[in-house]
């Protein structure tokens, strides 16, 4: 960890939510008074503090693992909070205390990259720290898919999707896909609304590339995208994202990323404690 008269701290929230502006400026009078030596910084930021829920953090790690690659301290200001470092308002503040003690941990998250080759050409290309999905949301599609350079599997349904060990515990798991711990670095592949006899999730090695072809589905044109300017079918999305159209013939490539997400944590076996909070005591 940097000295604190080096630490360069950035905030990251929607524009439109309330609750963060009032903690910006809480937390900046906090750090003012008890950690004067901390810069507070629009770019570049050695540590970013992400106000919000999970989709916020996404929308962070995404943003910046590009330029300074900075430690994700997240507090939650949504529901889940799965993926935030802390989750319960009251403990916002003695939190960041710790965390500028050098009381925390780092858990580097993998994250997937994919492209769509459209007539062998890429024609779009993104990184995803959760999943990444295929889907027809009111039809069906049939994909081939290949590993290697086999063809594994012939898909009929919904659609497929392929998420990280970070991202099993959400649309994976509503898929009923297994739950991962978020130190294997792997690509978990599960189907969605299959047509076929249901098959389970697949979990492969995190230095393995999947190839779905997107092989036939019925034209409607029922999906609008760009400001209805663009009708689809089949789409593509990263994260919740905004989706991209596929058309037949499509090639769409998922392998894991380079880059690592770096997430702040303040105690050991913090993610079967969130398994226990979200699912078991329910």
């Amino acid at each position: 960890m940097a000295e604190i008269s080096q630490i360069r701290l950035g905030f990251y929230h929607r524009p439109d939510n309330i609750r963060a502006l009032y903690w910006v400026d809480k937390i900046t009078s906090f750090l003012n008074k008890k950690f004067p030596k901390v810069e507070i910084v629009d770019s570049n930021p050695d540590v970013l503090v992400a106000l919000g829920g999970d989709g916020t953090v996404l929308e962070a790690a995404k943003k910046y693992h590009h330029t300074s690659n900075p430690m994700i301290l997240g507090l939650n200001l949504g529901n889940v909070g799965f993926l935030t470092s802390v989750r319960q308002v009251k403990d916002f503040l003695s939190a960041l205390d710790k965390f500028f003690k050098g009381k925390y941990l780092i858990i580097e998250r993998m994250m997937l990259t994919v492209w769509v080759l459209h007539n062998g050409k890429k024609v779009f290309s993104s990184e995803a720290l959760n999943d990444v999905v295929i889907e027809n949301p009111i039809g069906m599609v049939d994909m081939e898919v290949r590993v290697g350079g086999t063809m594994i599997r012939k898909l009929r349904g919904s659609g497929v999707l392929v998420s990280t060990a970070t991202g099993s515990t959400a649309y994976n798991l509503s898929a009923h896909g297994p739950i991962v711990t978020p130190d294997i670095k792997c690509l978990i592949m599960t189907e969605l609304m299959t047509h076929n006899v249901p098959s389970p999730s697949i979990v492969f090695k995190y230095n393995q590339a999947i190839n779905f072809k997107i092989k036939n589905f019925r034209e409607r044109k029922l999906i609008s995208l760009g400001n209805g300017k663009i009708k689809a079918d089949v789409i593509l999305i990263t994260d919740g994202g905004e989706p991209f159209p596929l058309e037949e013939q499509d090639v769409v490539v998922v392998k894991s990323s380079q880059h690592l997400i770096k997430l702040v944590e303040f105690e050991k076996n913090y993610f079967f404690k969130s398994v226990k909070e979200q699912f078991l005591t329910k």
